[in-house]
């Protein structure tokens, strides 16, 4: 270093000196160069002067106030006209207020009066650089900490995961969009400034608040603390990590909370998904059935089917077996009740010539005719307490005996079992096997009555209706407003069964190209159906409730499906909106909204 300069001021320094007189020039260009500043430039004319930081950066200026043609003052306006942002110093042998009030309106950084010593020229020059050096890196950090805080709220609006912050109170401070799209699917309305309390009502997160307070307490991170929360018939599983919001002071002024929804992709099936295989329906209930057999399909564990009778329980074994490795294989079926007992253990293990009376041939059982795919075992509740040991035997084994032999047979089976009987009361009787029972339990899939599919009656009507009058070769090509929406009100006993066979019955009947109400039995049509009060008969109908104010006749068949089904729920509700949502499994707003977009006149049902 020299003359006190800092090297890291005086290197890569670029300083312009701007004076007619040529002497001047060379003194302050002399003095600066042996203070190892390594670039002066010096120049004698205004025109010189704009040229030089046209061009090129520099990092301070000294210019003479006087110049010919023009005046330092002139110069300084131009430069600042230009955007020159350094400190300039001007330089005069006749200094005054009015000329030193123009510079330093200017922005001029200081003035010095000639003759100029080099011990000031120097001092001014380091104060002068020194000064701008901190400025700009002043204005470099703030530059750095909007884009580090742009990167930020970029990173926090981008990232795949649901991040909220809340204050000591709980109040939610801020949220990515993220975090929106994933609560307004829950039907919380995320808003800054609002209790989080107010906005997380359910009780699935009383314990979340808890932990929020004992993480700021702390100071110490909560990891993937996961709840459920269940919403319009779909539970939500949530993986929640808490950590302390930092400002700095040692002290969490609050915690970020992350959300990630575990939730399956797969449980959101569009409403436009009318079959799964043989299976038919877009309820809810029948796409979370879609997904289980997905899912267990894979997987060679037992499988417990339960259910009612006609619900589908043989359609489920079909998909099954559609949806495993061994779809290429056998798929035997075995109506357990339809078989007598003391033939059953032949039936299903094979016996050998000569074993017992009648057994005149050698003969392979039905479970050997399923090796390597899948076995079917219906109606598993009928059978005997010795066939329950023997077939609990198989399932720990996958061995067996055929009756009459003492040779074991190894086989490589899948047992899928159905029932329409409750096994746990059967258990607790002492009829059935508890280890048996739990054998099957592995995995269990439960169908629904028809009654709590929602929507699906429509569906199943019209395939049926298709189906049975290609068969009959008759060219009905639907069903009328009021007969479907008495279909829809039947809380159909014989489920899925009763429907294709009322179905078939009316095709039947039907002369036509539409069945209606009279096509349909009674039990579908007459008002009371076991205390529980129906739609009206179509005459009662006719009279007080017209078709165009049940079923808007301009919706879509999507619609109109729809729409009768809520018209049904509010009549089996006698009107009363609340119980009329619980039925349909929707929540009492959500009800509301799709009467209005389905034009269903709200004053017909009073309550």
């Amino acid at each position: 270093m020299s003359d006190g300069v800092p090297q890291e001021i005086s290197k890569e320094t670029a300083i312009l000196v701007v004076d007619d007189e040529i002497s001047l020039r060379n003194t302050f260009s002399t003095f600066l160069r042996r203070a190892d500043y390594e670039t002066v430039i010096a120049v004698g004319s205004f025109e010189e002067a704009v040229k030089a930081v046209s061009s090129r950066i520099f990092d301070l200026i000294f210019c003479d106030i006087v110049l010919e043609n023009h005046s330092g003052i002139d110069l300084l306006r131009r430069f600042r006209e230009l955007g020159v942002t350094c400190p300039v110093v001007m330089v005069t042998g006749y200094p005054h207020v009015e000329t030193a009030s123009d510079a330093v309106r200017l922005g001029a950084f200081d003035y010095l009066a000639k003759p100029v010593e080099k011990d000031t020229l120097l001092k001014t020059a380091r104060m002068a650089i020194g000064q701008y050096r901190l400025e700009q890196e002043k204005k470099e950090a703030e530059i750095a900490r909007k884009q580090y805080q742009r990167f930020l709220e970029t990173l926090f609006k981008s990232v795949s995961d649901s991040i909220i912050s809340v204050d000591r109170k709980l109040t939610l401070l801020k949220m990515n969009q993220a975090a929106v799209y994933l609560f307004r699917k829950m039907d919380i309305e995320l808003r800054e400034g609002v209790d989080i309390v107010n906005l997380f009502k359910s009780e699935d997160f009383r314990q979340l608040f808890d932990d929020i307070n004992n993480v700021q307490q702390s100071g110490k991170d909560l990891v993937d603390h996961r709840v459920e929360y269940c919403v319009g018939g779909l539970c939500h599983v949530l993986s929640i990590c808490i950590s302390p919001l930092d400002d700095g002071t040692g002290t969490p002024s609050g915690a970020v909370l992350v959300f990630r929804d575990m939730t399956p992709e797969r449980l959101e099936y569009p409403q436009e998904r009318t079959h799964f295989h043989r299976m038919i329906g877009s309820s809810q209930a029948m796409r979370n059935v879609y997904l289980l057999i997905e899912n267990i399909g894979k997987v060679d564990s037992s499988v417990l089917i339960t259910g009612a009778s006609g619900t589908g329980k043989e359609l489920v074994v079909h998909a099954l077996h559609q949806e495993s490795p061994r779809r290429s294989q056998p798929l035997i079926m075995v109506d357990c009740a339809a078989i007598p007992d003391n033939l059953l253990e032949s039936e299903l293990f094979g016996h050998k010539k000569g074993s017992f009376t009648g057994a005149e041939d050698n003969r392979m059982g039905r479970i050997l005719q399923a090796d390597g795919g899948t076995l079917f075992l219906d109606e598993i509740g009928d059978i005997s307490v010795t066939m329950q040991l023997r077939l609990l035997r198989f399932l720990q084994e996958k061995t067996f005996y055929p009756v009459g032999r003492d040779k074991e047979i190894h086989v490589d089976v899948r047992v899928v079992a159905a029932t329409n009987v409750d096994l746990k009361e059967k258990v607790k009787e002492g009829s059935f096997r508890e280890d048996l029972y739990f054998r099957l339990l592995i995995i269990d899939i439960h169908l629904p009555f028809l009654k709590d599919r929602g929507g699906d009656i429509p569906i199943l009507a019209n395939h049926f209706i298709q189906v049975h009058a290609e068969k009959m070769g008759k060219s009905i090509t639907g069903i009328s407003e009021q007969a479907m929406a008495l279909l829809c009100c039947y809380t159909w006993p014989g489920n899925v069964r009763q429907l294709e066979h009322t179905i078939e019955r009316a095709c039947i009947l039907c002369g036509g190209t539409t069945i209606s109400s009279e096509h349909l039995p009674d039990e579908v049509t007459r008002e009371e159906q076991g205390g529980v009060s129906q739609l009206l008969s179509p005459a009662v109908a006719n009279e007080q409730l017209p078709a165009s104010q049940i079923l808007n006749t301009s919706l879509s068949n999507k619609e109109q499906q729809t729409s009768a089904e809520i018209v049904a729920a509010l009549q089996k509700a006698g009107g009363n909106k609340a119980k009329a949502a619980r039925i349909l499994k929707i929540d009492r707003s959500t009800l509301y909204r799709k009467m209005r977009e389905l034009h269903i006149d709200r004053d017909l049902f009073s309550c």
